[in-house]
């Protein structure tokens, strides 16, 4: 039931297939210039999608079934307040975009592939990970005071579910020092797997998801700095544009991304799990990972594939 592994697992098996990517030096189309009224949207979406997840939970699994997969009463009733609080940033953001004149996003049909209570709990904990990433990785870009701070709120909030639930799987709920921001299109590629579609009348997000990259199922158990891992680009190939130069993985922290060499394996890549410079954010706790060709930045023009999640034990 708390098995770090199960976390991934939640996640790659819906990962979405990915698109052939022949060429690491491809340029990408640089995206548009991002406004409040898209950044709301995308916080939105986030949204959305989380509101429409503990939804389907609650719908599908009753608080017997709960408690037969381990999780007593009170963890059922805080997951109700979850899914309420989730509601009501919906309701927020819409009223923000409808008070901006801007159109708001409608709910999409998602598919959170929910076979189990423990399964789903492992996936709510992926899901809250990545929308405090999400809300952090965006306060930068937002112009208006009040917006930047009713983003503050909600990610402070998401930040809090994101420790209820991950000490109820029996992890760290505060596994470093730093959470990890993550740029608009690594969010989106870890969303898009459980979007299926969305109604024609939304405004496009000036978003794109990159090919998928996966952990390995047969990973260790417990990852630390110096645990070799595999990554895996499952129907697609990455390689440099001169089919010689060095794949990187990029481990992305708050105060930069860590790179590790990549070794070609059949199906990805294995990579040994670095350790953090001194004075930097640790590796630790839901942990992203992207390959790229570029061994000092990572941007939308170096990202090849990813981001994977990994869960690394913490440092300390």
């Amino acid at each position: 039931m708390k098995s770090t592994i199960f976390s991934v697992a939640a996640f790659a098996a819906l990962a979405a297939a990915a698109p052939a990517m022949n060429n690491l030096l491809a340029i990408r189309q640089a995206a548009p210039a991002i406004t409040d009224a898209d950044i709301l949207n995308y916080a939105l979406t986030l949204e959305h999608l989380e509101d429409n997840f503990y939804r389907q939970v609650l719908d599908k699994f009753s608080e017997s079934d709960f408690a037969d997969a381990g999780f007593d009463a009170a963890f059922y009733a805080k997951l109700k307040t979850i899914s309420k609080d989730e509601s009501v940033h919906v309701s927020f953001l819409t009223a923000a975009l409808k008070a901006a004149n801007a159109s708001a996003v409608a709910e999409c049909t998602y598919d959170f592939g929910l076979t189990s209570v423990n399964m789903s709990i492992a996936t709510a904990s992926v899901l809250e990970g990545v929308g405090v990433s999400a809300y952090l990785g965006a306060a930068a870009d937002i112009m208006s005071k009040n917006y930047l701070t009713a983003a503050g709120s909600i990610l402070t909030v998401e930040s809090r579910h994101s420790a209820y639930i991950r000490d109820a799987l029996a992890q760290s709920p505060f596994p470093s020092p730093f959470d990890v921001p993550l740029t608009y299109n690594e969010v989106y590629t870890l969303a898009a797997p459980f979007i299926k579609s969305c109604p024609e009348s939304n405004p496009p997000l000036p978003v794109k998801a990159f090919p998928t990259l996966t952990a390995s199922p047969e990973n260790p158990k417990t990852i630390n700095s110096g645990t070799e891992i595999t990554l895996l680009t499952d129907g697609y190939t990455v390689k440099a544009a001169d089919d010689q130069s060095q794949i990187y993985a990029a481990f992305i922290t708050v105060t930069g991304p860590v790179f590790a060499e990549a070794t070609p394996v059949e199906g990805g890549f294995t990579v040994t799990v670095p350790e953090a410079p001194e004075g930097g954010a640790p590796i630790a706790g839901q942990t992203y990972v992207v390959l790229t060709g570029c061994n000092t930045v990572v941007t939308d023009m170096t990202t090849a594939a990813g981001p994977a999640l990994l869960e690394v034990a913490p440092a300390f």
